[in-house]
């Protein structure tokens, strides 16, 4: 469903309470917002085990809990991810999100209005244990002429420094949905390189979409519905597409009367692209409808491009590696510690390559 498709998208990662401890460029009110909420939730963590012994748990959170813990297991025996604490604890929220993450670019530009943390380093959002404070900062974003987009987060990393809890929010979807969370939030924990948004979520996502196709074999599950991936795929790079040609446009020489009627012309083009194909190739199939009815701006194809752009980069990596996901984790740790501009281009170049 398209909401599963932004949460994946904007799925937070930044160790949210450390941030708030340690940089010094948010307001003390924002600090203490962060530390109240990363506090909350580790109080609330309970383990699994003690929750699956105990006949009163409910027994459909029982199975659940029951699967993720087999998920868990599967990440590190098969998947090489991190063998710890994270995800055998649960913790219910009694919200449907943990945080919502704020997005946002100047009205011209797609480049993501960036925040600074000493251990996470700078990414493209910034997150917040209230919708209201999330809803606050984005108008507050948009008075300055930005364009903003709040998403609710289902889940994120706290990249080893503390134990994450296998969240109620996790629960929202569907069994490989869970095992699929599970998956992209330890491979933070398994490498995390400062400063690059875009190489992280990339890194990500591949390991958990491979995981999951990997998961499925263990577990003589036929592959993923293939009709749904092409869909998925086309979806992402109509989106792609769309951000390509907008960057083109605001980097020209046309004035900014110009660049806002290019801007408002593309957003049009985008609707007409996706209609067209829905209604062609996909048969009618309107699972993408509800997200593109809402208002469009930059700011909402952000994620696109930060959680998609190096996928494909990663997947030709993999199979470089022979499919041996130490020597995978091995390559892209090197990658990582090459000078950003190196390391961009040796992803186009791996791009190139599917």
């Amino acid at each position: 469903m398209p909401i599963a498709l932004l949460d994946r998208r904007a799925r937070c990662l930044v160790p949210l309470l450390l941030g708030a401890l340690l940089s010094g460029c948010a307001s003390l009110d924002y600090y203490a917002h962060l530390g109240r909420g990363q506090l909350e939730l580790l109080a609330a963590r309970e383990p699994v085990d003690a929750l699956l012994a105990d006949p009163a748990t409910d027994a459909d959170l029982s199975r659940r809990l029951a699967l993720a813990q087999q998920a868990r297991d599967f990440a590190s025996a098969e998947l090489a991810l991190p063998d710890n604490r994270s995800y055998r604890l649960y913790a219910d929220l009694r919200r449907p999100y943990v945080v919502w993450n704020v997005f946002a670019t100047p009205e011209l530009s797609l480049q993501p209005l960036t925040h600074c943390f000493p251990i996470a380093g700078c990414v493209a959002y910034r997150g917040f244990y209230q919708q209201g404070r999330a809803r606050g900062a984005a108008a507050l974003l948009q008075v300055e002429g930005m364009d903003t987009y709040a998403a609710g987060i289902e889940a994120y990393s706290t990249l080893g420094w503390f134990d994450d809890p296998i969240l109620n929010t996790m629960l929202r979807w569907d069994d490989e949905r869970l095992a699929a969370v599970i998956f992209h939030e330890l491979a933070h924990q398994r490498l995390y390189v400062a400063d690059d948004t875009a190489f992280n979520e990339s890194f990500a996502s591949f390991v958990e979409q491979q995981g999951l196709r990997q998961w499925r074999a263990a577990r003589g599950l036929a592959p993923g519905d293939a009709h749904e991936e092409r869909m998925r795929r086309q979806f992402t790079a109509l989106i792609l597409a769309s951000r390509e040609r907008l960057q083109k446009l605001y980097e020209g020489p046309l004035d900014d009367a110009q660049k806002r009627a290019g801007k408002a012309a593309e957003f049009e083009r985008l609707r007409a692209e996706y209609q067209e194909l829905r209604d062609g190739e996909w048969g009618g199939d309107r699972r993408y409808d509800a997200w593109m009815a809402q208002p469009l701006n930059n700011a909402r194809l952000l994620p696109f491009g930060l959680y998609d752009q190096w996928v494909e980069s990663f997947a030709a990596l993999f199979r470089q590696a022979g499919g041996d996901w130490a020597e995978f984790y091995r390559r892209v740790a090197a990658l990582g510690e090459r000078p950003a501009d190196e390391r961009e281009r040796t992803l186009a170049r791996l791009a190139d390559q599917n």
